[in-house]
């Protein structure tokens, strides 16, 4: 985020042209990089996808340059402390390539995701402890989820057998080791070195060698006459310059509103001591649903980077058109509107989410929500509140699930009970969602347990409640059953 005085000055209108770039620059240094790099970036991709294409120059010029591209602006970012993210890529190639196919995963995971900690550990005793001069960590929590990923691909294609893949793992998986340059541009290529998203190696490697179009429309082609006309050159301008609307929208957004609605104001000792639990409850909602642009902004000008160099191809939708979205990280839409806590989670850091499903929901036989938990935890940082929010997370997962599964097919028979229950859902959602997330923009354990008492700790006493009341399954009654089916297929079960 930026800087108070950043916002205040344009808030207020007093900033002249010259002292506008002083309080950028002078006051958040690391956050107008960000944006100078995305912007060059932005360019470089169109840059990449018109003058370096496939059919102009090799597969190993597009890796050489995306990847050049990618270290320069880490390094430009963040100085010598670059120099974790290449230590780690390297560190962990060297595993790829020697360790056995059996393990090469495990031992992935454990170096990737240890060497992240180590540095989590760093930024809180040798940093600011709250907002850092220096966030290193961005880059190293990208590359973990790429090592990891390929890792996990590589073991799924030199080693399990065809039958135990599901279909998604099957399509995924690597049969050979790639190339230095091949890894070092999958993890450290320009469009994703700063924020991401983690996309698949094979997604990856389709797009340089210029397969990425054809691959992902041609079973579509052969489904339809509609798209058999469709050419394989599919433009993203549209698309890109969508993306980039709704980035100036956010941006918008969080100098006129966020600025205004703190959250840390939310444990500011005379607001606790004079406003009733309701105005704590309304402020903690209003303030923490306009924190979320910020979010917002930069997760869809990565995505319009990616889109700009043509790159983020998923199919067709169901009006024929392209979609953009194959490493899209956030549904804006389906989060602001989510009657449910699973659907709230789905839509919100997605790539984030697919990374902690197939590296271990899917792969673990016991455990797999609080474990899949904890590792978000670790792979996020050390602070407290991080821990407080994802361990608070788990239960009111599991008493949303309970809620929904026992009485969600009671409000289906009328259009306007249906209504009136997604109101109720959708606000107990946010509620839920807001509570939840305090301590991860909070950070520090007393500022989240004032804050916590301070709502009299509402949703863990209601999620603990629902999970040992309510019954894990429904009654099992014909009707019940039908609409229980029913909802197996909803996102927000």
């Amino acid at each position: 985020s930026f800087s108070d005085n950043t916002g205040s000055c344009i808030l207020n209108q007093r900033c002249t042209m010259s002292e506008w770039f002083l309080v950028l620059y002078s006051v958040s240094p690391p956050q107008v990089n960000f944006i100078i790099c995305q912007a060059v970036g932005l360019a470089a991709a169109f840059w990449f996808r018109r003058s370096l294409s496939p059919q102009r120059v090799s597969p190993a010029l597009r890796h050489a340059v995306a990847t050049l591209l990618g270290v320069s602006f880490v390094i430009f970012c963040f100085g010598w402390y670059a120099s974790h993210t290449f230590i780690l890529t390297l560190s962990c190639y060297i595993i790829l390539c020697k360790a056995s196919v059996h393990n090469v995963h495990w031992y992935s995971m454990l170096v990737a995701v240890g060497y992240l900690t180590a540095c989590q550990i760093s930024r809180v005793f040798i940093f600011s402890y709250g907002i850092l001069s220096t966030d290193f960590s961005g880059p190293l929590m990208m590359i973990t989820q790429k090592i990891t990923t390929i890792a996990f691909q590589v073991h799924d294609g030199m080693c399990r057998k065809q039958e135990e893949l599901t279909p998604e793992q099957r399509r995924l998986a690597v049969v050979t080791r790639p190339s230095l340059l091949e890894y070092l541009s999958y993890n450290l290529n320009f469009m994703s070195i700063l924020v991401g998203p983690c996309s698949n190696y094979k997604d990856y490697i389709e797009f340089i060698e210029g397969r990425h179009v054809q691959s992902k429309l041609k079973r579509l082609r052969e489904a339809t006459c509609m798209i058999k006309l469709m050419p394989s050159f599919a433009p993203s301008q549209q698309a890109v310059c969508q993306k980039l609307l709704v980035c100036v929208g956010c941006m918008f957004w969080f100098f006129a509103i966020t600025k205004s609605f703190p959250v840390t104001y939310t444990v500011d000792p005379e607001f606790l001591s004079q406003a009733s639990f309701l105005r704590k409850l309304v402020y903690s909602l209003i303030s923490l649903q306009a924190a979320r642009p910020k979010f917002y902004f930069a997760w869809t000008l990565a995505d319009a980077i990616h889109n700009a160099a043509g790159y983020g191809i998923s199919g067709v939708d169901e009006k024929g058109q392209v979609s953009w979205d194959l490493i899209s990280n956030i549904r804006i839409w389906e989060i602001e509107t989510a009657t449910s806590y699973k659907a709230f989670i789905d839509n919100w850091n997605i790539q984030t989410g697919v990374w902690l499903k197939n590296v271990c929901y899917d792969r673990v036989p016991y455990y797999r929500t609080p474990l899949t938990f904890v590792l978000s935890a670790l792979w996020h940082g050390v602070y407290p509140g991080y821990y407080f929010t994802f361990l608070t997370g788990i239960p009111v997962t599991l008493a949303a699930r309970a809620m929904r599964r026992n009485f969600r097919q009671y409000f289906l028979g009328s259009p306007t009970v249906k209504f009136a229950y997604d109101v109720v859902t959708w606000l107990a959602t946010h509620l839920a969602i807001c509570y939840t997330v305090a301590p991860f923009t909070l950070l520090a354990m007393e500022p989240t347990l004032e804050y916590y008492r301070s709502m009299y700790f509402y949703v863990h006493i209601i999620s603990i409640l629902a999970i040992i009341v309510l019954p894990s399954r429904p009654r099992s009654t014909k009707p019940e059953k039908h609409a229980q089916h029913s909802n197996n297929n909803v996102k927000g079960d």
